[in-house]
């Protein structure tokens, strides 16, 4: 569980936010995870010293309001993109005798797609599941600094997030990750779907 923070909550452009009940989503596959008897790691990003929503002095490097770890789930903080460089989470992985991650959070694009490809590098079989990931749109490279989300949005150099969450998929998908829906990760083999 990447990321799943109040930092961006405190960010104008959350309110343009892809997958704004992701919380919801997390929930749902946290529980699957849970009475599979699988390992949950939560991950925090954390930019200290910085003044912005990620420095943990601000009092926002925590999980939105609805996430609450069980008792023995790590929570991890990193100071990179990737959930590996700056944690110790392949030593967890490779002490619970883990293969297979399941990759969700914020930014689909970003904190998600950087962890999920370098697991993949790894050696680990990833599945990405991108309903339980959210983002926000990105400006374009040249874009003005300082403008509103409403000029952002109408950009049309802007992406979106569909365009984002297409792209990270298609550029995941057979390569890097098996890309999933929440529905698809938490139905029992065997059940309807």
């Amino acid at each position: 569980m990447i990321d799943v923070q109040e930092s961006f909550r405190q960010r104008a452009n959350w309110t343009a936010c892809s997958q704004p009940d992701i919380v919801g989503q997390v929930n749902r596959l946290v529980e699957a995870a849970r009475s599979r008897g699988d390992l949950v790691v939560w991950v925090l990003h954390s930019e200290p010293d910085s003044g912005d929503v990620f420095d943990p002095a601000r009092g926002f490097v925590r999980l939105i309001d609805g996430l609450q770890p069980a008792e023995g789930e790590p929570v991890l903080t990193k100071y990179v993109h990737n959930a590996f460089t700056t944690t110790r989470l392949q030593q967890l992985l490779t002490v619970h005798g883990v293969r297979e991650v399941t990759v969700c959070g914020i930014r689909t694009e970003q904190c998600c797609e950087t962890t999920a490809r370098l697991a993949a590098d790894l050696g680990y079989e990833v599945t990405f599941v991108v309903d339980a990931t959210a983002t926000m749109p990105v400006e374009h490279p040249d874009a003005p600094a300082g403008r509103t989300i409403a000029e952002i949005l109408a950009d049309p150099r802007t992406l979106n997030t569909d365009e984002i969450i297409e792209r990270t998929a298609y550029a995941l998908s057979g390569r890097f990750a098996t890309i999933r829906t929440v529905d698809e990760v938490t139905t029992p083999v065997g059940a309807d779907r």
